[in-house]
C-alpha cells in the first residue's frame, strides 16, 4: 500500500498542467470522467430529483456551428474565429470563414459554446449551436 503522505507530497510538486495530464491519464485508466460528478451534483441539487437531473445529463456538450458570413463582415469574423479557436492561423481561419457553414467548436460546455456564440455573432456571423 502506498505511503498517502508521501504520496501527497508528490502530488504538491506537480505544475497545473501536469496535474491536468494527470487528470486525463487517470480518467482513460480508469474508464471515469472527473467532470460527471459535479454536473450530477449541481443538477440534482439544484432542481431536487431525478426529473431535472436526466436533462441535464442528456446534452452537456455542444457543437458550435458557423452557418454564415456576410461578405462586409468577413474581416471582424476571422478575427474572432481565432480568438474563439485558439492556435488557429490566419490561413485557417480564413479558410473556416469563407467555408461556412461549418463546425468550429465540438464537444464544447455550455458556458464555452455560449461564449463562443455571443463573440462571434458580434462580429456578424450567423452561428447554431446543437
Amino acid at each position: 500500500m502506498a505511503d498517502i503522505a508521501n504520496l501527497v507530497e508528490e502530488l504538491s510538486k506537480l505544475t497545473v498542467l501536469e496535474a491536468a495530464d494527470l487528470v486525463k491519464q487517470l480518467e482513460t485508466k480508469w474508464g471515469v470522467s472527473a467532470a460527471a460528478p459535479v454536473a450530477a451534483a449541481g443538477a440534482g441539487g439544484a432542481a431536487g430529483g431525478a426529473a431535472a437531473e436526466a436533462p441535464a445529463a442528456a446534452k452537456d456538450t455542444f457543437d458550435v456551428i458557423l452557418a454564415s458570413v456576410p461578405a462586409d463582415k468577413k474581416i471582424a469574423v476571422i478575427k474572432a474565429v481565432r480568438e474563439v479557436k485558439a492556435g488557429l492561423g490566419l490561413a485557417e481561419a480564413k479558410a473556416l470563414v469563407e467555408g461556412a457553414p461549418k463546425p468550429l467548436l465540438e464537444g464544447a460546455n455550455k458556458a464555452d459554446s455560449d461564449a463562443a456564440k455571443k463573440k462571434l455573432e458580434d462580429a456578424g456571423a450567423k452561428v447554431e449551436i446543437k
